[in-house]
């Protein structure tokens, strides 16, 4: 093998290539060191500057120097760089944290549960009872569908069946024994008039009888369009109760309390009471509302003791013992309503109200229908109520607009 010198450096007096070497014959390039033995630099020469770290987004280094901004650090050639952090946003406005809803309690919640659970049970049990009363009540075509007067007026009607005649003029069937006007007026006052069922009026189409007649010789509609006729007020609501369901009402709530200025034992009636309030039961309390021939005052008498045994049962049946109890809320609304005869487009709601409207009637000062002649003798009906038709006019044209007051007692 002959031994190979290694090429000369193109330049006279240049340095040989190393052996191994892939640099063009007579170029520049030199060998590069290993970094470890790479001098940081050449005698004479400036250290290589490193790049600038990058500033983090936002950040204005002004206002902590002074507003001069420092050099770069210098860092000698060949260190290791820091990586250069990746740009940062910006931070997001402070916000307060929203606070969540806070629940309530276990046991509240657990109360206006069973809350809302009995509201639900009493409101279905309210709407199933009406509708199971409103089936059971009859009704009839008796309002006449004359004009409205101002305010609201009911009719109230409790008939007694008969078969044979009865009283002088004859008349037999279905009698009214009580018929009672309870008005409501504009401005919020209430009156409960009983008329008398002796009082001399005009049937239309018949002449001069006593009201009772006209529901024996018209029924209901007839009754309506007499007592139209005789007070001026269109009757709303026609509400008719027999005697017997007095008896079942009474029955339904267990006892009303009435009250007597005397020892009382009528036969016609069957009245047995002693002077001062009892706790009666649906008989004796029906004896009540009838009798008349102990009383030297007769229907007068009869119809004050038939306004207190309205109020005696309106505080019976408002009494917690009644509006408490279910079952004879269910006992009173099928005594009620199997009793009931109304007008058509009356029901048990209706007949509520003229309850209460009748219990505020019965707190205030009663006011009666002011009559000329108790005794008037008639020609084919016997005794009858006599009452000035001017003084009618006006007592009734003030229960109307709400103004009638009771007449002053002397003493």
């Amino acid at each position: 093998m002959s031994e190979q010198q290694p090429p000369r450096s193109p330049r006279p007096g240049g340095p040989r290539r190393p052996a191994g070497s892939r640099a063009r014959a007579g170029g520049s390039a030199r060998p590069v060191p290993p970094r470890s033995t790479r001098p940081l630099s050449r005698p004479g020469e400036q250290p290589t500057r490193p790049l600038p770290r990058q500033q983090q987004a936002g950040y204005d280094p002004a206002p902590h120097s002074g507003g001069s901004v420092p050099p770069p650090t210098q860092q000698p050639y060949g260190a290791p760089v820091d990586p250069v952090p990746p740009p940062q946003r910006s931070p997001a406005p402070y916000r307060r944290p929203s606070r969540g809803r806070r629940r309530p309690p276990r046991a509240l919640r657990l109360g206006a549960t069973l809350l809302v659970l009995v509201l639900v049970i009493l409101v279905g049990w309210a709407g199933g009872l009406t509708l199971w009363a409103n089936s059971r009540i009859e009704h009839v075509d008796a309002l006449s569908g004359a004009a409205n007067t101002p305010g609201t007026t009911y009719l109230i009607a409790g008939s007694d069946q008969r078969d044979a005649a009865v009283g002088p003029d004859g008349t037999e069937g279905a009698r009214t024994d009580t018929i009672m006007l309870l008005h409501k007026a504009r401005n919020g006052r209430s009156y409960l008039i009983s008329l008398p069922r002796d009082t001399l009026v005009d049937i239309p189409g018949y002449g001069g009888y006593k009201l009772n007649a006209a529901y024996a010789f018209g029924g209901a509609p007839l009754l309506v369009q007499t007592v139209e006729g005789f007070t001026g007020l269109t009757i709303d609501h026609y509400v008719e109760i027999g005697f017997d369901g007095v008896q079942q009402l009474v029955d339904a709530v267990g006892h009303v309390n009435l009250c007597i200025d005397q020892d009382v034992s009528d036969e016609k009636s069957g009245l047995e009471m002693t002077k001062g309030c009892h706790d009666v039961g649906g008989e004796q309390a029906l004896a009540f509302v009838r009798a008349r021939y102990f009383d030297p005052t007769a229907d007068l008498g009869r119809q004050q003791r038939q306004q207190q045994f309205v109020s005696a049962f309106m505080d019976r049946v408002t009494s917690p013992s009644v509006l408490l109890n279910p079952i004879t809320q269910v006992r009173l609304a099928g005594a009620g309503s199997g009793a009931l005869t109304t007008s058509e487009g009356t029901g048990i709601v209706d007949v509520g109200r003229m309850a209460l409207t009748a219990r505020r009637a019965m707190g205030a000062e009663p006011v009666t229908l002011p009559i000329a002649d108790p005794q008037y003798q008639t020609k084919h009906s016997g005794v009858a109520v006599k009452v000035d038709e001017q003084e009618a006019a006006a007592f009734f044209e003030a229960v109307a607009e709400g103004t009638a007051e009771p007449e002053p007692t002397d003493g």
